[in-house]
Formats: structure tokens, sequence, C-alpha cells
């Protein structure tokens, strides 16, 4: 299986791609990361993710795509731009008929450490464990974007929540929850 990872943001936006096998063993494919200027516009910089995003998913031809969920953060203006980002991606994978998973933080650091409160380098250490590298991909958000495409995989993906709650994890249920109880 073939996943995308997005670890989304404006300023940089993680971008990676995995192979993983039905043994679990996983391949680095591709890693990048998208980069915006902070003081260009908020159109011409979701452009920017927008083209890098479909970029790679016409390059690589995924099987799924694993976005980062965002939970809770304190700054506004980072999540309204992480919020963003997320959304162009999403609008990518439907556009192409792809399965999307959306993955908390903490349910990748715990895929990929065993621990769900993992700090980044611990996170980096074991992607570039996972995937055979000499080196931890770098910036944090390459890094980030393969564990999510590892945790996808590893987790049965491809799937729709929507289609299967049953396959949701702790923290997508509780996320599910949260949601229904914010729009009642």
């Amino acid at each position: 299986m073939r996943v995308l990872g997005i670890d989304p943001g404006l300023t940089r936006c993680g971008v990676g791609v995995v192979d993983v096998a039905p043994d679990r063993s996983a391949t680095l494919v591709h890693v990048s990361v998208i980069r915006t200027a902070p003081e260009e516009p908020i159109e011409l910089r979701l452009l920017a993710v927008a083209r890098g995003i479909a970029t790679a998913l016409d390059a690589y031809q995924p099987n799924a795509l694993a976005v980062e969920r965002m939970f809770a953060q304190h700054n506004l203006r980072t999540v309204i731009g992480t919020a963003q980002a997320s959304g162009v991606a999403l609008a990518a994978a439907a556009e192409r008929g792809l399965p999307v998973g959306l993955h908390t933080p903490s349910e990748v650091k715990a895929a990929i450490t065993g621990y769900g409160n993992a700090q980044k380098a611990q996170v980096g250490t074991m992607v570039a464990r996972v995937l055979g590298l000499a080196k931890v991909p770098k910036p944090a958000d390459a890094s980030d974007a393969l564990a999510l495409a590892i945790c996808h995989a590893w987790r049965g993906a491809p799937f729709t929540p929507a289609a299967d709650p049953g396959l949701l994890t702790p923290a997508q249920r509780a996320w599910r929850q949260a949601e229904a109880a914010a729009r009642s």
C-alpha cells in the first residue's frame, strides 16, 4: 500500500510518501516540505500548498491520504492556517477519489513510538528507524508527514471512517463525539 502523509501548515507543509508491505515493513518513496512566505497573501500561499500536494498526488499515485487532525492548539492563527492547509489536502484527495484518514498527533506518536506523548525527536528517530534511513528527515514537518503515512498504513487503511465507525480509534471516536456535541 502506498500512502501519502500530509503534515498541514501554511509556512511549512510536510509531504511524505511511503510504501508499506503486508508485514508492516515500510519504504521511503518521497519526502518534501512545501514552503510559503508569511508575508505573501493567504490565497497565494494556499495555492502554493494546493499545487505542491497535487504534484505529489499525481507523481506518486498513492492508495490513500493521511492528514494530521488538529485536536487542540493554543495559537489561533496557527490553527486557522493549519485548518486551511488541511482543507486543501482533503479537497485534492476527494477530487481524485482517494480514501482519507485523519489522525491526531497522539495517535501518530503512539503508532510510531508506542507512546502518545512522545517528543518530536523521538518520532523522527523512529521514522528513520522504521524506514531504514541513516538520518532523521528534516525539518520535523517532513518526518511528521512520514509518520502520518506509516501510522495510516499500519492501521490497516485505507478506509473511510464515516463508512465504518467501528474502525475508529479511541481518539477518533472522542473527536467524532466532540464534533457531534458541537453541532447540537
